[in-house]
């Protein structure tokens, strides 16, 4: 087994941390800026490459050990297919953040509070990916949490930032809490905390039960499934914008890998109800997070929520594989993982060019809130076309990658009539009905968010005097977009990619896609379905270009100009647009009353009142009043009254501590 792959990962994670450490000595010289953030690009390029080589070459497992860690296991590392694939994911999406960064980190007014904690974030993914055992795995997963925890506080005398991480930071714990659990039931009395050993040991039904709902909740709460999302679109929008970028589009999937790292592999085979839950809760996070994205107006808060939706497709697929994998059916079980891993790295994708294009819009206006902006593509040309890219890649539109994967995921969808199980069968009927639902909210949504930002006339003066960013900034952005393309064009290329990942976790694989006619994709054979992205671009570039060419040709050579047609009611102003609510107000009308608990007040003026009439709309989070209001009120009750051991006297506090002691040796005895 070759130690050279996670040598140098182990390398890249210790560059890392070096540059942190020159951050907190350099942060305050004018150049400190650019140049950890170069450093950060280079690191993560190396780490990239790496990670890149050992899952195309298919090399071997790599392993190393440290002396560090648990006393009697050390701290052990390992790259194998999965953690290659998750490393090239989270050290691409790192290294577009950092060449965006280094244009975007001249706008910080305190970069000495960024500076320090991004690449320690950066090695912390890198560590949960590479670790091999739990103890590693989890001090990885806390420090992740950590360092991103002070990068959301970067901004904290903004209004209701340091709210959004008091609540990341409970919710990080609550979570590693599950995770720590999760791990000690599969570790069980010998303390066996090596992947290794766990794999050997394989748990009890029972206890793989209670670790699937730990994991879900553990991995869950980090990857925002509903209910446990709350923290989500709260700190991610409150981070600088390429810090928003890597926590949506990167720190989520170290979530899922996770996830798939302890049901995939350390559990062993899986049981069918093992895919009952996580069909279940993803279903129902991709339609309640593209619902709460379209009644948003703030831009950064409606992306954090649209990545609930997508994370919710995800674990669709991984549920999916499951049931397919537990009824022995390995071929549709391997395409439903290929189409969650294919979005995956979509998401990472296109939701990190999309939270860049809001950071570029932020810098150029000062605006987030989605009813200030408007116009922004004749201002910001490079801007909203990449940001257009990343809009249509997210609402599944061909020929883009988010259609390819979505479209995968589809076909394994109408594969489940194979399973045996009337439930699952009815269950992922239910499912397939929400992710069409999702699909088309999803559009809409981006519609409505590409619409109002960039599209119509300005609605303040900052919109109108904005100004396209930093080459640095756009260079980002382009290479993002383009591989959104390039994933979408030549989909066969990503799912061969993939197999290496998905036959070490299945024991099976897509059938190869590079001999394919045309580029084209079969998931399962030519006369069920398959798709040519490639030959979609062409007939939408040859259509268009055609189209624009007789509308030329046709058309008068005199120029002719005239008001738009205004429904007789000529008014210059702009607050005669649609905006950001009134664009979703059908919509939550639908389907606000019931999920968001929406109601609608209106202040009509009486007659002769010249004042202007008002409607104020309240809505509410279930899953915060429901789960988490009541819980934050007990623990402020119980503080409240557990206050009064602050001031008793020193008699009572040693009849505390006797009877306390009493009660552990009686607890000892009694242990069977």
């Amino acid at each position: 087994m070759s130690v050279v792959p996670v040598t140098i990962a182990l390398g890249c994670v210790a560059a890392f941390l070096v540059v942190a450490v020159l951050a907190v000595v350099a942060g305050r010289t004018r150049v400190a800026t650019p140049l950890i953030y170069a450093a950060c690009l280079v690191v993560a390029l190396a780490a990239f490459t790496n990670a890149f080589a050992a899952l195309v070459t298919g090399a071997a497992p790599s392993a190393a050990a440290s002396p560090l860690g648990l006393p009697w296991i050390g701290a052990r590392f390992r790259i194998d297919p999965l953690a290659a694939f998750f490393l090239a994911v989270v050290d691409f999406g790192a290294a577009a953040a950092s060449l965006y960064a280094i244009g975007y980190g001249r706008h910080e007014d305190e970069p000495q509070r960024v500076l320090p904690f991004y690449p320690a974030f950066l090695a912390a993914m890198n560590l949960v990916v590479l670790a091999d055992d739990a103890f590693t795995f989890l001090w990885s997963w806390e420090l992740m949490s950590l360092a991103s925890w002070a990068l959301v506080m970067a901004h904290h005398r903004e209004e209701d930032n340091a709210r959004a991480g008091t609540i990341y930071l409970l919710m990080a714990s609550f979570g590693t809490l599950a995770l720590l659990l999760a791990f000690g039931l599969m570790a069980g009395p010998d303390g066996g905390y090596a992947f290794a050993d766990i794999r050997a040991e394989g748990p009890s039904p029972f206890l793989a039960g209670l670790v699937i709902g730990l994991a879900l909740v553990g991995a869950g709460s980090k990857a925002g499934l509903v209910p446990l999302h709350v923290w989500l679109p709260l700190a991610h929008p409150a981070a600088p914008s390429h810090v928003s970028a890597l926590m949506s589009g990167v720190m989520t999937k170290v979530a899922v890998y996770g996830f798939v790292r302890i049901t995939f592999d350390l559990l062993g085979p899986p049981d069918i109800w093992w895919s009952i839950p996580v069909l279940a809760i993803g279903g129902g996070t991709a339609v309640a997070g593209v619902l709460y994205a379209l009644m948003q107006t703030d831009l950064k808060r409606a992306l954090a929520y649209s990545t609930i939706e997508n994370i919710g497709l995800v674990f669709v697929g991984l549920g999916l594989a499951l049931a397919f994998d537990a009824n022995g059916l390995r071929a549709a079980g391997a395409l439903a993982l290929t189409a969650a891993l294919f979005h995956v790295l979509n998401h990472m994708l296109f939701k990190s060019l999309l939270f860049l294009g809001a950071g570029a819009v932020l810098v150029a206006t000062g605006e987030r809130m989605m009813e200030h902006l408007g116009g922004l593509i004749r201002r910001m040309p490079v801007t909203s076309a990449a940001f257009l890219v990343g809009s249509a890649a997210i609402s599944a539109l061909p020929p883009l990658n988010g259609f390819a994967s979505e479209w995968l995921l589809l076909q394994a969808i109408l594969l489940s009539p194979q399973l045996p199980q009337w439930g699952s069968k009815l269950l992922l009927a239910g499912v397939a009905t929400l992710l069409a639902l999702s699909a088309a909210l999803a559009a809409a949504c981006f519609a409505r968010i590409y619409g109002v930002v960039f599209l119509g006339r300005p609605r303040t003066s900052a919109a109108e005097t904005a100004h396209e960013v930093d080459r640095a900034s756009l260079a980002a952005m382009i290479l993002l977009a383009l591989l959104c393309l390039g994933a979408g064009i030549l989909p066969g290329l990503v799912i061969d990619g993939l197999a290496p990942v998905v036959a070490s976790l299945t024991g099976a694989q897509m059938p190869t896609q590079a001999g394919i006619a045309w580029l084209s994709i079969v998931p399962v054979s030519e006369s069920r379905s398959s798709y040519n992205g490639l030959l979609v671009f062409l007939f939408i570039l040859s259509s268009a270009s055609l189209a624009a060419l007789l509308v030329r040709w046709l058309a008068s050579g005199a120029t002719r100009r005239a008001p738009a047609w205004d429904c007789g009611f000529p008014d210059p102003s702009p607050a005669t647009q649609y905006t950001a609510s009134s664009f979703a107000q059908p919509i939550r009308r639908v389907f606000g009353s019931y999920v968001f608990r929406a109601r609608e007040h209106v202040e009509m003026r009486p007659p002769g009142d010249v004042g202007p009439a008002r409607m104020k709309v309240t809505m509410h989070d279930g899953a915060w009043d429901l789960l988490y209001d009541p819980l934050v009120n007990a623990v402020a009750f119980a503080a409240r009254k557990l206050d009064k051991l602050q001031f008793l006297t020193i008699r009572l506090y040693l009849s505390l501590v006797f009877f306390a002691v009493l009660f552990l040796l009686l607890v000892l005895a009694l242990w069977p």
